[in-house]
């Protein structure tokens, strides 16, 4: 029994963090490629360049063009290497973090992970989700490193629209159901190795932190304002969802997430909005109570987040739809063999009596 816990080797998280950019990046490297879309280098572009710049790091801003494909990630690692940048700093949500650790591992040197929204647990971990052109999920990339530094800045994420928030909650809260199922039935953690009860412990403490915080963050987002919910809740949906998950591992929310990938009406919902929708479902799947699943429910209801397979955008789902979902929710690679033995058709059943349970709630 070898058990493993992996983590980036440091995570600054605070007001006016994105000040103390060029001091983390100094010591590591000379020439920085700085990496996030149109929108987020519009946010944070000149303050990151000024501070690396009086760190006297030479920077270079690329635009990522939104989507984490293996067409993007070679385009940018294109660019890495002819500046011959020593560390790549990834500004922005997971998939342009994801891009920035893939386009580290392709041109090696240092990375950066510096979320301006905290909507997923990508930006400490050591993975990126790789998808089409056309946003369908279609495999996970591992690495070795995690980043060298995970940069957070309250004050940007305060500023970003409310619903990268909720949806962060919703991945993180699925940390602690997957972690939680996982160390129940002895699977295995993303490292494919045993989980620490460090893991399954600060998965616990995730949950905890947005049931104490989680509305009372969202209040303060609308407003603007940074407060000790939103540092909390943001601690949570970054550091200990993304520790959890890896060191935890993960189980069927993620995997139905996946799934639901495949119907191009999910394609507006947030990866965490469509994560919560798995949760329900996982819930199910392990036979909850009713009364524990609408308290999750109530939870998500009061945190904004969908509870129903119309709230994702498929109105009267065929039973093609539903079975193309659900074989995807168990193909041989997904991590939902880590914590259930399930056919495509139980999968199906259980997103059918989650979608009701939510549409008896809102009704």
């Amino acid at each position: 029994m070898i058990r493993s816990f992996k983590s980036p080797m440091e995570y600054v998280q605070g007001r006016d963090a994105l000040s103390q950019l060029g001091d983390q990046v100094a010591p590591i490297a000379e020439t920085a490629l700085v990496i996030g879309d149109s929108d987020v280098l519009g946010i944070i572009g000149d303050r990151a360049e000024a501070s690396l710049e009086e760190s006297d790091v030479d920077v270079t801003l690329e635009e990522f063009g939104g989507e984490a494909s293996e067409t993007e990630i070679d385009r940018i690692t294109e660019v890495a290497r002819e500046i011959d940048a020593d560390v790549i700093v990834g500004a922005g949500g997971g998939k342009g973090l994801d891009t920035a650790k893939a386009v580290r591992e392709n041109a090696g040197g240092a990375m950066v992970s510096m979320p301006t929204i905290a909507s997923t647990d990508a930006p400490t971990s050591s993975l990126s989700v790789i998808y089409s052109e056309d946003g369908e999920f279609e495999r996970y990339r591992f690495y070795e490193s995690h980043p060298d530094v995970v940069l957070v800045d309250t004050s940007v994420i305060a500023g970003a629209p409310v619903r990268f928030l909720t949806s962060g909650i919703a991945d993180a809260m699925a940390t602690w159901f997957e972690a939680d199922a996982v160390h129940r039935t002895g699977g295995a953690n993303f490292f494919d190795e045993d989980p620490t009860y460090a893991a399954h412990s600060l998965s616990s403490l995730c949950y905890d932190l947005l049931r104490d915080h989680g509305v009372s963050s969202i209040r303060a987002v609308e407003n603007g304002i940074v407060t000790e919910s939103v540092e909390a809740v943001v601690e949570a949906n970054t550091l200990l969802s993304g520790l959890g998950f890896e060191n935890g591992g993960l189980a069927a929310a993620h995997s139905i997430h996946n799934g639901l990938t495949q119907l191009e009406d999910t394609h507006h919902a947030t990866h965490g909005e469509k994560v919560n929708f798995g949760t329900l479902t996982q819930l199910v799947l392990e036979g909850r109570s009713n009364a524990f699943i609408e308290d999750i429910i109530d939870f998500s209801v009061a945190t904004d987040l969908p509870v129903t397979l119309a709230e994702l955008g498929v109105d009267n789902p065929s039973q093609d739809d539903l079975d193309r979902v659900a074989q995807a929710t168990v193909a041989d690679e997904e991590t939902i063999h880590n914590a259930f033995d399930v056919s495509s058709d139980e999968v199906r059943d259980a997103m059918i009596a989650a979608d009701e349970l939510g549409s008896k709630r809102l009704a």
